[in-house]
């Protein structure tokens, strides 16, 4: 099978990249936009997807489908899409491209193989295509032949074997380590505000630590955008180190700082809208002003 029609669920911030980078190295990219919001056919349109009227017009016309949304609505997503499949008597091969658990991973799967489709599962490391390094499709599974054809289009598809789980395992411990690390900046940087050490903190940290605190500056006051989304995101890498006996509380506390952060004004905004201009004592201030002291 040849993957020359993709569809992309959903256009977001990842999405809406990697379907425009596949459209330039011509594939024929396409989504369902029935009642998403007006951001989301926004970035449909920067990215040149063609839009389709429903779920089951999708996936008769798809050669391969992607599945790059929130972690929370994988698993009712690809159930979805598996009901459309059904009516439309077509199954492409499905690839969930989401940072979910391998147990999870393996849920998702269910939804596609019981009735007669193939699944891949995916993990995606690095930023959207085009801003650097090409952005790594990590796939595992008995189909990844099909997702590995749009290696070199835009994007950086590498195989690692076919057990569903590996690739999602792998993005789950890259996540823990990336996010995990920009949550424990955040809430030490919010506790030294708290207790008034904000300025001693960053005087040493400049002094001993100073490509840390350059790190600190560049992230921490924009986490708040993606904190909502990213809930759910740690849930699964807690998860997902407690089934490798290891222990989740890292990654549950780092689900709570992200809970903080999606509770202040700064969540309203998107990457769009995003004040550029907020310093990172700024957002840290205004991440204190929403800390539950109860």
């Amino acid at each position: 099978m040849s993957a020359k029609k993709v569809a992309i669920i959903s256009p977001g911030d990842m999405g809406h990249s990697v379907g425009r980078t596949l459209g330039l190295h011509g594939i024929d990219v396409m989504t369902c936009l029935a009642g998403r919001s007006d951001r989301t056919w926004k970035l449909a349109a920067q990215g040149g997807f063609r839009d389709v009227p429903t779920l089951e017009a999708m996936v008769s016309e798809a050669d391969l489908v992607l599945s790059i949304i929130p972690p929370a609505a994988a698993l009712d997503t690809a159930r979805q899409v598996a009901q459309a499949m059904v009516k439309e008597g077509k199954t492409p091969p499905y690839a969930d491209c989401n940072a979910v658990s391998p147990e999870t991973t393996k849920r998702i799967g269910k939804e596609i193989t019981c009735i007669g489709g193939d699944y891949i599962d995916g993990g995606i490391i690095g930023l959207p295509p085009g801003r650097g390094q090409p952005t790594r499709f990590y796939v595992s599974g008995s189909r990844t032949d099909v997702i590995a054809e749009l290696n070199g289009k835009g994007i950086d598809v590498r195989p690692i074997g076919s057990e569903i789980g590996r690739a999602s395992a792998i993005k789950m411990c890259y996540a823990a380590i990336t996010k995990g690390t920009n949550t424990l900046h955040t809430a030490v940087l919010v506790a030294a505000e708290e207790m008034g050490l904000s300025e001693e903190l960053r005087d040493e940290l400049l002094y001993s630590l100073e490509g840390v605190y350059k790190q600190m500056k560049a992230r921490v006051p924009g986490l708040a955008v993606d904190a909502k989304r990213w809930i759910g995101e740690m849930n699964e890498i807690a998860a997902t180190l407690k089934a490798a006996g290891v222990t989740p509380k890292f990654h549950e506390g780092a689900a709570e700082i992200f809970t903080l952060l999606a509770s202040t004004p700064i969540a309203s905004e998107t990457r769009e809208t995003l004040d550029k201009s907020r310093t990172l004592e700024e957002a840290v201030q205004i991440y204190v002003r929403h800390l539950s002291k109860g």
